[in-house]
């Protein structure tokens, strides 16, 4: 069996669901790249988030031309300026905003775009071209270079997405940690790796080793990291808060982790897009806020990055069921205490100056926006991870 298939297909690429024997413990690897408290939080809005009516340019006619149902009225909006505003259920988003915690970044796409929800999520998770299949996430790759251990990158979820599959090192899939260290304690593990298996060869079978191991030793040091730790911030009861939740109390424990990433779900928006846009932005705007409060009072929003994004926006014209189609470029929000530039990073959508398609134009690489946070915030080359040399941005 090839590797490439092999990592493809095991369910160990969901980064520790086995436990390897202890007599194989002298094959862990040590990090690198020493731990310098830096946190990175990646959040995806699931299904093509609405852009231009999250972030809305109230003063451009053709806005509200192409949008005559579903355009947000301005005496709706929450004004950023004299010709921005926030869509209504952001509120608690503009608190942030207000404290000059949060940087817009608009027009943010890539060169030929994918419309398709799958392919271009890869295309995000990969940091690949839209013609390019990568079998490795960017956050993998990271993961790579250092030599980490699996519980530096942690998905609060059940299982791993691409971005944080590497060629050698993956991220944890975890929802509880307490579930997760008693799942790896359980014996049948322990004898799993006993058993003779004619089906992978010697190199296989050594990356087998070796995540089992990994995904032992980090759930034991997240479970005795985590098991005192409880957040008394008053979330929200929906699944997302949860997910900010346990991110908030992994970083308040000293979790060594520096990458953390969950996704709202929901944003295909292509029937009746009103309502339903609207209680997914009140639930990630009120998610946030809480979040980023809960971290403050705990000394540990200085050291902490947010990055949202969604794998595309929508089309300019709404269609004929009251919703949006799959469109192209899309705004992204950094949410951070120390940012350079705070507020809108760059203009709004040109909405006269549209592709053959009738969409957006990208002006900004999301490599672009990736480089910055590897140069400027994990400190590493971001040609590295990026097999490209992008230019920065300055929004850090």
């Amino acid at each position: 069996m090839k590797r490439r298939n092999f990592i493809k297909r095991t369910s160990l690429a969901t980064g520790g669901m086995f436990l390897a024997p202890q007599f194989l413990k002298a094959l862990e690897t040590n990090s690198i790249k020493g731990f310098n408290g830096k946190k990175l939080i990646i959040i995806q809005l699931k299904g093509g988030n609405d852009g231009l009516n999250t972030v809305v340019s109230f003063r451009n006619d053709l806005y509200y031309q192409n949008r005559q149902q579903i355009a947000i009225s301005k005496n709706e909006l929450l004004n950023l300026n004299d010709e921005v505003g926030f869509h209504p259920s952001l509120k608690p988003l503009k608190n942030l905003y207000d404290k000059g915690y949060l940087s817009i970044i608009n027009n943010v796409g890539y060169p030929n775009p994918n419309r398709s929800h799958f392919r271009s999520t890869d295309i995000w998770q990969t940091a690949s071209n839209s013609d390019e299949f990568l079998q490795t996430g960017w956050i993998g790759r990271y993961l790579d270079i250092n030599k980490a251990q699996s519980y530096k990158a942690i998905e609060v979820d059940e299982s791993l997405s691409l971005m944080l599959k590497g060629e050698s090192q993956n991220g944890l899939a975890i929802t509880n940690p307490n579930l997760f260290y008693k799942l790896l304690k359980q014996p049948f593990f322990d004898k799993l790796l006993q058993a003779k298996n004619t089906h992978l060869d010697e190199h296989n079978l050594g990356y087998l080793y070796n995540t089992m191991i990994n995904a032992r030793s980090s759930a034991n040091y997240i479970y005795e990291k985590s098991k005192t730790t409880s957040s008394k911030a008053n979330y929200p009861k929906n699944i997302f808060g949860k997910q900010l939740k346990t991110i908030s109390e992994f970083i308040t424990s000293g979790l060594e982790t520096e990458v953390y990433y969950a996704a709202l779900s929901g944003f295909d928006t292509h029937a009746n897009q009103q309502n339903r846009q609207a209680k997914l932005l009140e639930t990630y705007a009120e998610s946030m806020n809480v979040f980023v409060n809960d971290l403050q009072n705990n000394n540990a929003l200085d050291d902490t990055l947010i990055f949202t994004f969604s794998e595309f926006g929508r089309r300019v014209k709404q269609n004929g069921s009251r919703g949006t189609d799959h469109g192209t470029a899309n705004n992204v929000f950094i949410i951070g205490k120390n940012l350079k530039k705070a507020g809108l990073y760059n203009p709004l959508p040109n909405l006269q100056n549209l592709d053959s398609n009738g969409d957006l134009k990208f002006t900004i690489d999301f490599r672009e926006v990736y480089a910055t946070i590897l140069d400027k915030w994990l400190q590493i080359d971001n040609a590295k991870i990026l097999n490209n040399q992008f230019s920065t941005l300055n929004f850090i």
